[in-house]
């Protein structure tokens, strides 16, 4: 246990401690946790069971960090802190300040940074998932245990998009739905893999940081571009080891010798028509259906594509490759006396050009980002005005992070934020039962900002303060590299 004793948390007979750390209110017997295992009865005390994490950054240049190193004396420079929100506690009932309000000075800068864990009932997850198969239909249900946590959203350029959780699923349907949603999100937080299954769709394995495995197969390449691109891209390269290209894909697929690319190379008509709906010359929509074949479309012969081969323009001889975006399912052939394509052997220089398309595409990765809005009252732990909070935030003056990591403010009303979990520590996420996820969430300013917006100054206390009453029991952590420092702003 961490000893961290709550001024809250109201004794009761036989031992027994009400936790109001959330509005689930739990009785808890001594010796035992509450419901969300964030809180326990210790000798009839509630204290927070997992410790405050501290993120230290050691290989900064030479600035002292402490607001006592104003004096420093040229010895060793001690090493940049961060106090994160984790395993710091929740300002809930929300009329309290923010649980740590810590004070420290940077680059010659007097510094307030707000720590507190936020319970979010309006949070979701957002699954970037690199892969040309296809999924799902668009808005398909995405089910896990049996329940619906999300659904499928808008394909964006060589990546599926999953909406996963949101405060409709959490609290808008039965309560095993909110539960299973809840857990689903947490998992993925947590760096885990889930299984789900699109309705009308893949079943899919996901878990941040790793491939995603659709239907049992682990997906290793996100595509180079759509059909159209790659006839951009290696156009040039093509030229003179072959007549025609067609690249499959489910969205824009190319065909070279149309191509704008083509004629500017002064290629000449290969007179193969594609099967589809001709958008502009040597791009077609709509080829075949979505499925698991090439470039996402239900084709396992690509041949099937060709509608017609042009007599008047083709010749026998003539050299056609059919590739997919990522370069994992190609076809060499070349046309008969009688027109018809016959399977040969690739080129050389065909087979490299293949093999560059694979060189070009990235690792297939699935990408989990939190996505959350933190306008509510936990605003209260900050300033007792939380408008001022907000238009704060808003005007840039307040660094927002979560663990340490980078957040993304959403314009318009309100602090919506959306962070990637791979850049916050691990087990940085807890729940409550209500059911509801629980974030670390940081505000850095400068001290003079935050005293002209009505903060809690009087509740702050030095970073060197906090080192001293908390540092033994914390776990202190590495910065990670790729974070940029939460300077204050403004």
């Amino acid at each position: 246990m961490v000893d961290r004793t709550s001024i809250f948390g109201a004794a009761e007979a036989d031992g027994i401690v009400r936790c109001d750390a959330c509005p689930v209110l739990c009785r808890i017997r001594p010796g035992r946790a509450g419901a969300c295992h964030r809180y326990a009865n210790e000798d009839g005390r509630l204290v927070r069971t997992d410790p405050l994490v501290l993120l230290t950054q050691t290989d900064q240049p030479l600035v002292p960090f402490l607001e006592a190193a104003e004096d420093w004396d040229g010895g060793i420079v001690p090493p940049q802190t961060f106090v994160t929100a984790i395993g710091a506690g929740t300002t809930y009932p929300d009329y309290k300040p923010a649980p740590f309000i810590v004070s420290s000075r940077h680059a010659g800068v007097d510094t307030v940074t707000v720590v507190t864990e936020g319970i979010f009932s309006y949070c979701g997850l957002k699954a970037k998932i690199d892969t040309d198969r296809h999924l799902g239909p668009e808005a398909a249900r995405v089910m896990h245990e049996g329940e619906q946590i999300g659904h499928v959203t808008t394909a964006e350029y060589g990546s599926q998009m999953l909406s996963i959780g949101g405060v409709r699923h959490l609290t808008g349907g039965s309560k095993r739905e909110g539960n299973v949603t809840c857990a689903a999100m947490l998992a993925l937080c947590a760096k885990q893999a889930i299984e789900v299954e699109i309705e009308g769709g893949s079943k899919l394995v996901l878990q941040a940081g790793a491939a995603p495995i659709v239907n049992g197969v682990p997906e290793t390449r996100m595509r180079v571009g759509c059909g159209s691109a790659a006839v951009g891209i290696f156009a040039q390269q093509w030229q003179g080891h072959v007549d025609e290209v067609i690249v499959v894909d489910d969205h824009i697929t190319g065909v070279l010798t149309e191509h704008q690319a083509g004629k500017c190379l002064n290629m000449r008509a290969s007179g193969i028509r594609v099967r589809g709906r001709r958008s502009t010359p040597g791009r077609y929509f709509q080829v075949a259906h979505p499925g698991s074949g090439w470039g996402g479309t239900d084709i396992t012969d690509p041949l099937s594509l060709i509608e017609s081969i042009d007599p008047k323009l083709a010749w026998p001889g003539l050299r056609l490759l059919l590739t997919s975006t990522t370069g994992e399912d190609s076809l060499y052939v070349e046309l008969d006396e009688a027109l018809r394509p016959v399977p040969a052997q690739a080129p050389a220089a065909v087979a490299a050009s293949v093999a560059r398309i694979g060189e070009n595409c990235e690792p297939a990765l699935t990408s989990i980002l939190f996505m959350a809005g933190a306008g509510g009252s936990l605003r209260a732990g900050v300033t007792d005005n939380p408008i001022l909070l907000t238009r704060a935030v808003q005007r840039g003056e307040v660094r927002v992070t979560m663990g340490g990591a980078p957040c993304y403010l959403y314009p318009g009303g309100g602090i919506t934020i959306m962070a990637d979990i791979l850049r916050l520590p691990d087990k940085a996420f807890g729940y409550v039962p209500t059911p509801a996820l629980v974030a670390p969430l940081e505000f850095t300013l400068r001290a003079d900002l935050y005293a002209a917006m009505g903060g809690h100054v009087d509740q702050a206390m030095s970073l060197a303060t906090l080192l001293e009453q908390h540092g033994d029991s914390a776990v202190r952590g590495e910065w990670l590299r790729e974070n940029p420092w939460p300077s204050p702003q403004g």
